[in-house]
This record gives structure tokens, C-alpha cells and sequence, in this order.
């Protein structure tokens, strides 16, 4: 997947030269190399590295999207977001509202690895999505694989509001699929209903999916239960037509 991700971005420097992309150790590819090469490809003014501060960080990433340029802002784990958590909620997501949409920082994307891998603890394996659920003016996306990662980081990178991108790093190498090399986007707040079903509606997002399609077939092999599993990919705003639509047809959701 980190390859997905590698070269989604690259398409978006390619096509957009006011695309920047800045965060701890991405000169050099980062700790999961989602960056690699791309400072050799576009040069050191348009990926670099940044101090060790989120705050600082997510601070840049708002300035320079309101000056008009479209920033990928990673921060280096999803655990470490917490510093930038005010610049997120505070500036970012209410800076066209602050200002009557005279300003905005809809170029901002914040990448970050997400979730748990097995052997991260407890500063490395936090899924902070939640936090940012509630919170209007962001938009909060979670991939389940390389293919969906692509289309939905370059859907993030272009959409004109401020969006945060977490990354399941567990699939950075573990997930690998035939992922089309042209550019493509998958709309964002549009769910994807992976197995139809007619008994129970089971909603996850990122890693989780995977269980929930384990789950399924296991409940079909052994109880004869009909599970209807849905992606919801983006956590907000969240697509709650589909939602209300699979409720309706299984009544019981989880």
C-alpha cells in the first residue's frame, strides 16, 4: 500500500507545481518510504523536511494552503497529531467560516500512519479518528488497501476543504494489489458496500474491514446468518444514506 500512497502523490506534484509535501524524515522517504524519491524527482523546495514539532507543522501546512498552495502535510505517527490537535480544530477546520470564506485552507491534507501493528505500544498504535469525527469543516478518510488509498488521498489532496488522511501502516506491506498507474479519484463521504446481506449491517473502516468480511463468512458457514458489510471510508462527514438504506433492509446494525 505504501506504494499506492508513493504514487498518489507523485501524480499530485506532477500535476499541481504548487504541491508541497513536508513532515518529519520525508526527504528521505520517511520511516515507511510513502515518500521516496520524490524529493530527487522534485527537489528539496518542494519536499522537505521539517522540525520535530506537529504543531508546527500542521501551523506551516494551514499558512501556505491559504496562500494558495496545496500542502501534504505527514505527520509520523497518528499517535503524535495530539500537539496539532488545536491547529486542526480550531484553525484549519473553521478558517473559511471565521473569515465569511474570504480565506481558506481547503489545499491542506494531513497524512498520518494509523492504527495498530502488533509490537507499536501505546505510542504507536492509537486510531485517534474519534476525535476528529465531531468536529465540522474537516473531512476524516481511512482506506482498507492500496487501491482504495490511491484514489482517496488524491480525492483528499484535491478537494478545496482541509481533509486528514490516516494511513493503516499495517497494510502498508502487507496489502498489495493490482493498482491502476493512471490517475484516478474515488469520491470521498461515499460508502462501499463490500458483501450484501439481508440479517445484520456491519459498518467498519481501515484494517477493521478485513475482520468484518472474516466475520461475515464465518456467521453465513456457521450460523446461517446473512451479514451485510460496509466500508465507510470516509469518517466525515460519513455517507449516511447508505447506512439508513442497509438498516432498513436488515434492521440490526453493529
Amino acid at each position: 500500500m505504501f506504494q499506492s500512497i508513493n504514487n498518489a502523490m507523485d501524480i499530485a506534484m506532477e500535476k499541481d507545481p504548487s504541491t508541497v509535501l513536508f513532515g518529519e524524515d520525508v526527504a528521505f522517504g520517511g520511516v515507511f518510504r510513502c515518500s521516496l524519491g520524490l524529493q530527487d524527482k522534485y527537489g528539496a523546495s518542494r519536499v522537505f523536511n521539517t522540525p520535530l514539532t506537529e504543531q508546527g507543522i500542521i501551523g506551516f501546512g494551514i499558512g501556505v494552503a491559504a496562500a494558495g498552495t496545496t500542502a501534504i502535510a505527514e505527520i509520523q505517527f497518528a499517535d503524535y497529531i495530539y500537539p496539532g490537535f488545536d491547529q486542526l480544530v480550531n484553525e484549519a477546520a473553521k478558517y473559511r467560516y471565521r473569515s465569511g470564506n474570504e480565506f481558506n485552507c481547503g489545499g491542506l491534507t494531513v497524512r498520518a500512519p494509523w492504527g495498530a501493528v502488533g509490537h507499536g505500544a501505546l505510542y504507536h498504535s492509537q486510531s485517534p479518528e474519534a476525535f476528529f469525527a465531531h468536529c465540522p469543516g474537516l473531512k476524516v478518510v481511512i482506506p482498507r488497501g492500496p487501491i482504495q488509498a490511491k484514489g482517496l488521498l488524491l480525492s483528499c489532496i484535491r478537494d478545496q476543504n482541509p481533509c486528514i488522511f490516516f494511513e493503516p501502516k499495517i497494510l502498508y506491506r502487507m496489502a498489495a494489489e493490482e493498482v491502476p498507474v493512471n490517475d484516478y479519484t474515488l469520491p470521498l463521504s461515499e460508502a462501499e458496500v463490500l458483501r450484501e446481506g439481508t440479517d445484520v449491517t456491519m459498518i467498519g473502516w481501515g484494517t477493521v474491514v478485513h475482520v468484518l468480511l472474516e466475520v461475515a463468512q464465518m456467521a453465513h458457514d456457521q450460523l446461517g446468518v446473512s451479514c451485510e458489510v460496509i466500508d465507510l471510508q470516509t469518517i466525515l462527514p460519513y455517507d449516511s444514506a447508505t447506512i439508513e438504506k442497509s438498516v432498513k433492509k436488515t434492521g440490526r446494525a453493529w
